[in-house]
Order: structure tokens, then sequence, then C-alpha cells
């Protein structure tokens, strides 16, 4: 066998002929506006990578060789834990759940215990016991989601381990507690911090006696829902394991024996590519802390999993959502987590139902099992993109990572308020990107569904639990999915409709032939949509007088010009004029032609609507003319 070159009789292209192509093609445009984007932590995205981006000293690094960017071990069952999240607060419910989710190919249950800030089974060992009945504890993995009660969950999963005959050594799972984080996300404790992490290193040293049950979590998810960045994720879960790793040897465990005993978790999210780096730069940073503690070889036994993105669901047409995690849950598998969560795609709107939640485990089998992601290690290694992207994404973590050490670490960080305000503004700065349209959510700001999207759940408990937490108390992050500016919208819509018997309307005065106004008709009554409002009209409006005597007809509040920049000269200003005397309170016009914009208000045009402005404003701008009550 000899290497075959394919391209050996073809001249190699060089970057300079490349980009004199491109330069013919955008006809002199800014090369960086048009083709380069920026992520939300300021990294380049280029439009092409060369060899000359390749990470350097990287072709020989095998998957579990340090600093772990390739993976923390060796695939060795060709896949992922399929780890199933159950939310049921009624145990029977809970049970019935987990049974057929583990029927149906789930490898271990993800358990939520009601707590202050959501809703679940109860932490008592009855509750808990129902609920995993029948469940081969010495077989599936059992992890905990139980926030300030994590003690007292973890107190009842081993009395029921016991209860079973299973040994320490048979028992696998996660206890999750990480008070950072739920004091990040709830705005308060039960305890005071220093309490808090005594009781972390208490757990710590309870699992060192099971070696497959992990005691603590610095969970990214967390972060992420408050508006992170994917740097400030890292970031963040690299502050939170700092902080255990000091609570742990305050109490004499040594980073070697706490590092084991701490899980990883990262929100996956539809950027399939960012996912990808996020996975492979955390492995790199939290090696290299571990090794800054001389346990770097301990990193190879910690748990990194994955659960998809809470921030990126939407309510509306949420059968989107099933793409959304799918592309998540591929990104985490080629990232290269051990265990990976596949939230249900109704999951923002109620609790998920028995197809919800097959729909979740699939995604797992058809990841697995047709497109093979678990029999390959690192799949996306050895890609100039990915590399590049891994490495810049570990250095920017890792610089925000010691500013808030810095300040004193991440309680610290959190009490002064300094991580809640960087969050927010990370978060404002994504939400102006959606409602400007620079960043655009299929079935809910693009290509909206007005009619009925069939979904229907039983919605989530409004009471949740709630206990006096009189320790320590931090302004909460504002927890916010990017869809819910559009949302809020389209529920002010659904109220009118219900007192009204019709949606709120605009009259679309589509003028000129249909080639001329097709695309800003469209356009405009997706527009419309996005905040619940539809688009009337009938066909094309050849003359000023038709469009005039069509909106009289429609019985429409307002009106909108769509067309192109050549009819709006022609007879948009008649028009405009017209539809003022037809009884138009308001007068938009789809579009912004420059030339005309101060001919078209004079006579009659109050507003233009185009792409770039701030969906949300317009539209809620646009619902308060039409009587709809703003929220």
């Amino acid at each position: 066998m000899t290497d075959l070159a394919l391209a050996a009789d073809f001249p190699r292209p060089t970057e300079e002929e490349w980009r004199r192509l491109v330069d013919k093609a955008i006809k002199g445009g800014d090369f960086e506006r048009r083709l380069v984007s920026k992520t939300a932590d300021g990294l380049r995205i280029e439009p092409l990578y060369t060899r000359r981006h390749a990470a350097q000293g990287r072709d020989d690094l095998a998957p579990a060789s340090a600093p772990l960017v390739r993976g923390s071990r060796v695939p060795e069952t060709g896949g992922w834990d399929l780890r199933q999240i159950c939310a049921e607060s009624d145990p029977v419910a809970a049970n019935a759940a987990i049974l057929e989710d583990l029927a149906g190919g789930t490898t271990s249950v993800l358990l939520q215990i009601a707590a202050p800030g959501w809703t679940g089974v109860g932490y008592e060992q009855a509750a808990i016991g129902r609920a995993l009945e029948g469940v081969m504890l010495d077989v599936a993995p059992i992890s905990l989601i139980a926030g300030e009660y994590t003690a007292d969950a973890a107190g009842s999963l081993m009395a029921l381990w016991r209860a079973a005959g299973v040994t320490d050594n048979q028992r696998h799972g996660a206890f999750n507690y990480d008070p950072l984080g739920v004091l990040a996300t709830t705005g308060a404790l039960y305890h005071s911090i220093p309490r808090a992490l005594e009781i972390a290193a208490d757990l710590v040293r309870i699992a060192q006696s099971m070696p497959h049950v992990t005691a603590l979590r610095a969970n990214g998810h967390a972060w992420h829902q408050g508006g992170a960045t994917e740097a400030q994720e890292i970031a963040l879960v690299l502050s939170s394991t700092v902080a255990y790793l000091r609570a742990c040897e305050a109490q004499g465990i040594a980073p070697a024996a706490a590092l084991p005993s701490i899980a990883i978790t990262l929100a996956a999210d539809a950027d399939q590519f960012l996912t990808i780096a996020k996975y492979r730069a955390a492995r790199r940073v939290i090696w290299r802390l571990a090794d800054a503690c001389g346990a770097a070889s301990a990193t190879s036994l910690m748990s990194f999993t994955a659960e998809t993105s809470v921030r990126m669901l939407a309510k509306r047409d949420p059968w989107v959502n099933m793409l959304r995690t799918t592309i998540a849950a591929a990104g985490a598998a080629m990232g290269g987590a051990d265990a990976i969560t596949v939230l249900p795609f109704t999951w923002p709107i109620g609790k998920p139902d028995s197809f919800a939640r097959r729909i979740a485990r699939n995604t797992h089998h058809v990841l697995l099992e047709e497109a093979g992601l678990g029999r390959v290690a690192d799949p996306a290694g050895g890609s100039w993109y990915v590399e590049r992207l891994t490495d810049e994404l570990a250095a920017k973590s890792w610089n925000i990572f010691q500013a808030i050490e810095a300040k004193g670490g991440l309680a610290a960080a959190l009490q002064s308020g300094s991580v809640q305000a960087d969050l927010a503004e990370a978060q404002a700065a994504r939400r102006q990107q959606i409602t400007t349209g620079r960043r655009e959510l299929t079935g809910t700001s693009a290509f909206p569904r007005l009619g009925d999207d069939g979904v229907t759940v039983e919605a989530w408990p409004t009471q949740l639990p709630s206990v006096g937490l009189n320790g320590a108390r931090v302004q909460p992050l504002r927890l916010e999915r990017a869809s819910e500016p559009f949302e809020r919208l389209r529920d002010n819509a659904d109220a009118y409709e219900k007192l009204t018997g019709h949606r709120p309307r605009v009259f679309l005065a589509a003028l000129g032939p249909l080639a001329a106004n097709a695309t800003r008709t469209t356009w405009i009554r997706n527009f419309l949509a996005a905040g619940g409002i539809e688009g009337i009209g009938g066909g094309s409006y050849l003359t000023s007088t038709e469009a005039g005597q069509a909106f009289a007809a429609s019985g429409a509040g307002i009106a909108c010009m769509c067309s192109s920049d050549d009819i709006y000269g022609e007879i948009g200003e008649a028009t405009a004029s017209l539809l003022k005397t037809a009884g138009a309170k308001r007068v938009y016009l789809a579009g912004r032609p420059k030339d005309q914009e101060s001919a078209l208000k004079a006579a009659g045009v109050d507003e233009l609507i185009y792409a770039s402005m701030d969906a949300v404003a317009a539209l809620t701008s646009i619902q308060a003319v039409l009587g709809v009550q703003v929220h």
C-alpha cells in the first residue's frame, strides 16, 4: 500500500489566490464584516482555516493523554452514559417514568429532588425509594439534583443502597452537591458559605469509600442559563472546582483524592462546534489546574458530563427543540462527554410526557447506533478550526478564571455582585443580537408559527418548595431562555385573541406586481407573526386607490406598505396618504429606502420596519397601537 496523492497533478492553491477570488465574489465588500464572525467571547471565526492554524504539538497526542484535550479516557463501551432526567413530584409517577426510560434504553437515572428553586420528589428515603422501586440499584447509576437538600437526599440514597445489599464498590452515581451554583441561581443558602463548603467536604469524605460515586458537581449549566458565554462558563466551573478543592484541603483531603469526587457538567447547545470546543477546552484547563496542584493524574478519573441547554429551548413551536437537542447532544458526544442528559423537547412548557421522554431517549440511540458517534474518540481532533477554537477558548477562560480568583475566589465574587454583573452584560449582548436579527431563533423570531403547534403537556407546579433560608444571600442570576422576549409578546397576543375573538391584525398593502412585493411581504408577515400579529390582505395592489379601498374594507386599524424601493418611488407617497385618509391610525413601511424616507414620512408613513431594527421594541409598539395589553 502506498499513499495516494489525489491532488498531486493539480497546482497547489495559495491563500492569496483564494482571497483574490473572494474579493471578486464580494465585489470589493468589507471582508471582515462580510466573512469573519465572532463568538460571544470575541473569538474570531475565520471563513477559512489552513495548516498555519494547526495546533502545535498536537499531531501525536492520543486520547487520554495529557492535557486531556482529546478526551479523559479511550472509549471502552462504544458510547456514553444515557442519563435521563426525571422531574416528577409524585413518587409513583416518577417510578413509572424511570422504569419506562430504563426499558427504553437509558443507562442511568438523574432524579430531581424537590428543593428551593425546583420541583421533584421528596428527599426522604420513602419517597426516593418509591421512585426507584424496581430499579436494579447495583446496575443503574443514580444521580441527584437536590440543591440545598443534597446531603439529606444522599443519605436516603445510601440507605437504599444498604437496604438492597449494594456494596460500596457496586454503587454508581452522583450526589451532585454544588452550593455555589445553587447560591448563584436561587440567591440563598440554608447555611453560610463556609458551612456549606464544610458540608461539601464532608460529602467528599463520605464518598471516598465509594469509588464510582461523585459527591460534588461544578455545574456549568447553572452559569450558562444565567447568561454566561462559553469562556465564562468554563471559568466559573474552574472557580467552583478550586473552591471545593480548598474546602476539602481544609479538612485534610488532598486534591488527588478530592478531584475524582468532583463531576464537571457543561451545557451543550445548538452551536455544535462551540460545544465541541468547550468540552475539549474544559478538560484542558481542569488538567492544568490539577497539574498545578500536583494531581494531574487524578483528572483522568473525573467525570465530564453534559446536559442540553435550557437556554436554547423555546415554548413556541417546540418541535424545533428536537433539532436543537440533537445538535447539542451530538456536540457533547463529539466533545467527549462521559454522560449526556437530553432534555425532553417540551421541557420549557411543562412536565415531559411519555412521548417527549421517548424522543429524548431516541436522540441518544440515533447518535449512537446510526451516526456511530460513540465509536470514535475525539472525532473533531485534527480539524484546524476546532483545534484553534479549543486553544483560544481555553486561554480566554483561563484569563477569566484568574480574574475571578484575583477578586478572592468565586464566593467573594458572587457576594460582591461582579459575577452577576458580568453574566448580565453577556446576557444583554446576546438578547440584543436576537432582537435585532443578527441571531435567528427558528420558530420564534424566524419562521414563527401562528397556529396551534399541537403540543399539550401538564404545566410545571407554580408552588415550588420553600424553606427559611437564613444563610448566605446574594443577588441571584437572571435565568432566561433566549426566546423569552418574543414569547412574552406572543402571550400578550394570545390574551388579546381570547378577549376579542381574533388575533391582533395589520393590513399588508402589497404594492405593485407580485415579483416586486413578494420578498418584503413575506418578510413582514413573518416579522409580525413573531409578535403574535397576523398580517392580513389580499393579493397585489397595482394602484394606491386599490390599496386604500382594500384597507378600508379590511376592518384593520393599521397598515404596512410592502414593495420594492422602485414601487415606493412611484406610488408610495400617494398610498400612504390614502391609507391615512381611509382611517389608518398608523402606517408602517417595510424596508428602508433612505433616499425616499423624508418624502414618505411627509406623506403619512409613521415608521419604517427593517431587518436590523430591535424587533421586540417595534412589535411591542405595534401591539400597543392595536390595543394589546403589553406586559
